[in-house]
Formats: C-alpha cells, structure tokens, sequence
C-alpha cells in the first residue's frame, strides 16, 4: 500500500503500526518520527516564513480566513497513493478534506482519502485501531490502542479520590489568549485538575483575558499549537501586555509552565498520552513525581511576565 499522510499524527500512527515503509509522502509539518525528514514533502504553509510571534500569525491566519495550505498536485499525481489520510478537524492545523478531495481528483478512482476527526482521548485511541483496519495492521494496532487505554486509566485511576482539583488554564495561544478544545479539558480532568476555560469536544476558541482572571487559575499551561517547550519559553515574554497577573494563584505561586504542544498535545496521535502523564505530574506532583519528559516542560520565570 502506498499512503500519503498530510497530518502530522496520522504519520505518527502509521510509523507506530509499522507502515513506515509504505508512507511515500507526508506534510511539511511531519517531523517525527525522524524517519520521515525522508519523506517526499507534499504541502506547504502560505504564511510568510519570516512570521513566527503569536500576533503575527493569528493576524496572518485571520486575513487568509484560515485557508493557509497548499498542496502539490503533480508530485500526488506522480506518487499514486492507494490511501490519504487528513483532517477536517482544524483547518488551522494542518491541510483539510475539502482541499484534499480537490487535489485527488486527478487520482485514480481506487485511492481512499480518509480523514481522522477525533475530539476526545477515546477517538484517538479508535482512529488507531481504524488506521491499522485500513491497512491491514489490525493486530498492531489492537495492542497499541490497549496499552494507550492501560496508561490512561492508570492515571485516572490516582486521580479519582482526590480532594484538590486545582483550576487549570491550558492556554493553547499565547497573543491572543486562547483557550484549549477536544480532548484537553478532558486530559486536565483525568489528570485531577479542572479546566473551566476551555471546551471539551469542542475546538479551542479565543477568550477575553478578564474572564481568566475572573476564573483565577491555580496553574496555567502555556501551550500554543505548533511550539515546543523552548520556543514558548521565546514567546513567553508577550504575557507582560496582559494585566493582573497579582490577581492569578498561578502567578501568585509561579505555576506556570511552557509544554511541548507539538509533541504532546496538539496532536491526535500515540504521544497524546504521554502528554496525560506530562500534565498530571504538572498538577499532582505528589501523586506523579516522576516527568516522563523532562525536557517538555519549562517553568516561567515570574520576570519574564512582569518585567
């Protein structure tokens, strides 16, 4: 089978089943595993290269009216795919359906163009067991999707008894602030925190930096699509144009942290778990002591908010 993978968890997933060898192309924005720098590169983002603040790419992404994907027609012509998979979930995050469909026309009537649409941790754990249907990676995928479900419950099941659920802010944008959608809510629950901004299923949205600090969260979750740790920790600085911050616990208690988005969180993807125990070591640290990646998580210094 020849797959086209233009989502970044998508081409997780397939290397995870073992399908590496039969991804002939993926999206510009496929970066692990390494394998895939390998990889024929089918889109591209039209957002000026040079554009990397915050601002810059919302206000960029807001003119365009999202549409900020290209794909390369020829070079899909030329590779024949039997299956392409993609999204419709957010057309900020990477290529959607409709432009796929569009570019396919030129394939044969055979080639599958499948997108994966999961909202919450129990869909991305069905899109696996779908992928490995698809390819003929049912039994990979049947032993990944159970030992996804073991380390999730596993940390639900710390969480269930205890008495402080601190509030969460998972901020998935920094300028302008955005709150986190789908399966984020849902990933600060069964880690045993709350998260009263943000909407479970739902795609993230912007919010109005009162209403944070209306909410006062306890811990604040720094966490922009797209951006690893080190790279928040660049960007971070921009939260000094926000006012308030005496009024905010998780200021007050320097709990505010940079994550690796990319790897952990934005993604649909195998990783998404790691992410769970990423955050609840965050919020719990006395019931999770143990980071299973350092590296993905930085505190933010109280000076670089308030200079």
């Amino acid at each position: 089978m020849r797959i086209c993978s233009l989502l970044p968890s998508a081409t997780e997933i397939a290397f995870a089943l073992g399908l590496g060898d039969q991804v002939v192309a993926v999206s510009h924005e496929c970066d692990y595993p390494p394998e895939t720098s390998n990889r024929p590169v089918l889109t591209k983002s039209a957002i000026h290269q040079k554009i990397h603040r915050s601002l810059e790419v919302d206000r960029e992404v807001e003119q365009r009216g999202g549409d900020i994907y290209e794909i390369d027609e020829k070079l899909l012509e030329k590779l024949t795919p039997d299956l392409i998979l993609t999204q419709e979930l957010c057309h900020v995050c990477a290529v959607s359906y409709t432009r796929v469909k569009e570019a396919a026309r030129v394939l044969d009537a055979d080639a599958k163009i499948v997108s994966l649409e999961p909202t919450n941790l129990e869909e991305i754990v069905d899109n696996i067991l779908l992928v490995g249907r698809m390819t003929g990676k049912q039994g990979e995928a049947e032993k990944l999707a159970a030992q996804m479900v073991q380390r999730i419950n596993r940390v639900r099941e710390k969480t269930q008894t205890v008495q402080n659920k601190p509030r969460v802010f998972f901020m998935e944008w920094l300028q302008p602030p955005w709150a986190g959608g789908h399966w984020i809510p849902q990933m600060v629950d069964y880690a045993g925190g709350v998260e009263g901004l943000g909407r479970f299923g739902k795609p993230s949205h912007r919010i109005e930096w009162d209403k944070v600090i209306e909410y006062k969260p306890e811990i604040i979750v720094l966490s922009p699509c797209g951006f690893d740790a080190n790279q928040v920790m660049e960007e971070a600085h921009v939260l000094a144009s926000y006012e308030e911050w005496d009024k905010i616990p998780a200021f007050q208690s320097s709990r505010i942290y940079a994550v690796n988005a990319s790897a952990y969180f934005s993604r649909s993807g195998p990783r998404v778990v790691d992410g769970l125990e990423i955050l609840a070591h965050i919020i719990h640290p006395e019931l999770f002591p143990e980071n299973p990646h350092p590296e993905a998580v930085k505190t933010v210094p109280k000076r670089m908010i308030r200079a």
